[in-house]
């Protein structure tokens, strides 16, 4: 049986839950009647978040979960007292998220929740219900494994909903990043460590980020430590537990002043400590691809649809593709006949003619039953989720899709990071303006 991998967000205990954890008292209850019954242990709170809580129940199973993903290498974790702020700030950051979307009118409905488990266990190659025994095991409660997933849900929906709103991405901006893309093409996938300055900082304050950042890449380049251990230890940055990796990215999705670090190195080499606008970074190429020439094989094909309405049903539009298609084996032209019989108005009038598309532009049961068939072949009637189908393979060509792929590609690009920046202001800015305590020791 495959494991499930720990969850890092646990469901938030309410408010008024809390109150009662503190209190423990029912003023309708004789003082002598509250005596005899023995209270529950009072739990800490270690962050108010505006008009919700952290407990310190919650704070403690996320930090058992990032113990357990690194059992095997403890010794990459920082100090015990630097883990439980740098979980403790990502559990902050995911409460006020879920405030927000809640605010905002953003709700995850029960089925959806139940889909997503549905969805975990299948991956795992088990059943909900071994699900549910393996949690238990774990000591993991599942209505908060099923809370922690609305929330992730909440929080992906929130993200969607604010860069969409803010982020548009034009064709001359596209223009103009292949016009001045003189960066090598392909991907990237690197990782950094960010030793953070305050806005403002002073002279003191930078000279000992220098100091610091130059350490730990001593240790690196000692082999005392590893990039990643180093970046779990010691990076402020947010994927600072995930060993500072920050994925494939293509040049153009990079910082240019990093870019241009990035694209000189070799895989596994370590940058120089550069200043950058949150601080001090060290940066690691961790792998490179290069980017050929992109093909795609386009079809072109026609068919004869009889289309399920509410008043031909299912049978009904098989007899008649059966009867059609007697009428093509008997050498009835395929043209002719779509014309006159085709329920498919965007073709009929071209004989069927689909033109030219990709495998699966028509859908997955047109292109299912095309890679069946040789050019000048006609398929047996079929189903799709809009009627029965004759298809009829006219021909197929190898199409350079290089220039679609790259304006594509950079679309994307441009995208993703102005969505990442307007996020990031995004969290800032909501951070920046809650109420939050923390009430860490030390």
């Amino acid at each position: 049986m495959n494991r499930i991998a720990p969850l890092r967000l646990l469901r938030p205990a309410c408010f008024t839950g809390l109150l009662t954890a503190l209190f423990g008292l029912n003023l309708l209850q004789p003082a002598q009647a509250q005596l005899a019954v023995p209270m529950a242990p009072v739990e800490s709170v270690v962050a108010v978040v505006e008009e919700d809580v952290i407990l310190r129940s919650e704070l403690d199973r996320a930090i058992a979960n990032i113990l357990t993903q690194y059992a095997d290498r403890r010794d990459q974790l920082p100090p015990q007292a630097a883990l439980e702020k740098q979980v403790l700030e990502r559990l902050i950051l995911v409460k006020l998220q879920v405030q927000r979307a809640r605010e905002g009118g953003i709700r995850v409905q029960d089925a959806e929740v139940e889909d997503s488990i549905r969805r975990i266990a299948e991956q795992n190659n088990i059943t909900v219900d071994q699900m549910r025994a393996q949690l238990a095991a774990d000591d993991i409660d599942f209505s908060e494994f099923a809370q922690s997933l609305r929330d992730e849900i909440t929080v992906q929906r929130l993200r969607q909903s604010i860069t969409q709103s803010r982020v548009n991405v034009s064709e001359s901006e596209i223009d103009i990043l292949l016009a001045g893309d003189s960066l090598q093409t392909g991907q990237i996938r690197a990782a950094n460590i960010l030793v953070a300055l305050p806005d403002g900082a002073t002279a003191e304050q930078i000279e000992l980020g220098r100091t610091k950042i130059e350490g730990v890449r001593g240790l690196i380049e000692r082999g005392e430590m590893t990039f990643n251990a180093a970046a779990i230890r010691y990076s402020d940055a947010p994927n600072a537990l995930e060993g500072g990796d920050l994925g494939w990215r293509r040049f153009d999705e990079i910082p240019p002043l990093f870019a241009r670090m990035l694209e000189g190195m070799q895989p596994n080499q370590v940058s120089p400590a550069v200043r950058g606008p949150g601080g001090f970074q060290l940066l690691q190429l961790t792998d490179r691809r290069e980017a050929g020439p992109e093909k795609v094989t386009e079809y072109n094909a026609r068919h004869i649809m009889v289309r399920i309405t509410e008043v031909v049903d299912r049978a009904q539009a098989e007899a008649r593709i059966q009867a059609l298609k007697a009428r093509l084996d008997a050498g009835e032209d395929f043209a002719a006949l779509a014309k006159g019989e085709s329920d498919d108005s965007m073709t009929r009038n071209q004989g069927g003619d689909m033109g030219w598309f990709p495998v699966y532009g028509w859908g997955q049961a047109i292109g299912d039953n095309l890679l069946t068939l040789e050019d000048g072949q006609t398929s047996a009637p079929f189903a799709s989720d809009t009627g029965w189908h004759v298809l009829q393979r006219l021909g197929s060509r190898e199409q350079d899709v290089t220039e679609k792929v790259r304006r594509d590609e950079a679309r994307e690009a441009i995208a993703r990071r102005k969505a990442e920046d307007e996020y990031e202001r995004y969290l800032r800015q909501i951070r920046d303006e809650a109420y939050v305590e923390t009430r860490l020791a030390g």
